[in-house]
């Protein structure tokens, strides 16, 4: 994109100002320095130029928007059956609280099969049971509802400073030994 304007206010490769000039000129002295001439602020009157390296200028911009996007949550899935054994509830709810302190929704699942369909009442005992636990690291959206043969539940994280792992002790610097006795 070329620049429209017949003078235009320039700014220095260092970031001081080098005032109003013609912009055959300012893009001589842009020349120069081996650098580009770019419009930063092109509704101000007269536009503002700036001296940098225009390549590594959309690099820059390139690399703060890709960071933004790595930072999104993602939403982790834990399924539960309603015969689940307690160690097997513990892992998943362990696995949730991980996701949980990581910064991601997890969903919570539970599938009913068979003629477990009749008894709703315990699949619904089970999420309870994994909410109350994950409750100190993450909060329900909604309450459990049942849909088709499943119960479904969307967990969303706590701020950092109000999460409380049940299972999961963060780790921190290791405990210094005690030094040796004097003999």
């Amino acid at each position: 994109m070329r620049i429209k304007s017949p003078q235009v206010r320039v700014i220095s490769p260092e970031g001081r100002q080098l005032g109003v000039m013609d912009t055959p000129k300012a893009i001589a002295l842009a020349l120069q320095f081996n650098l580009d001439l770019v419009e930063v602020a092109a509704a101000a009157t007269p536009p503002v130029c700036r001296i940098m390296d225009f390549g590594k200028y959309v690099y820059e911009e390139q690399k703060k928007t890709s960071h933004v996007k790595s930072t999104a949550s993602k939403i982790k899935e834990i399924e539960f059956t309603v015969r689940i054994e307690k160690g097997d509830f513990n892992t998943k709810v362990r696995h949730a609280e991980e996701f949980l302190d990581h910064g991601n929704k997890v969903k919570l699942r539970l599938k009913f099969r068979g003629r477990e369909m009749a008894h709703t009442e315990m699949g619904f005992e089970v999420m309870q049971r994994a909410l109350t636990d994950l409750d100190g690291m993450g909060h329900p959206d909604s309450p459990p509802k049942l849909t088709g043969k499943q119960i479904n539940v969307m967990l969303s994280p706590l701020p950092v400073n109000k999460r409380k792992p049940k299972f999961h002790v963060r780790e921190t610097a290791p405990a210094q030994p005690p030094p040796p006795e004097a003999t």
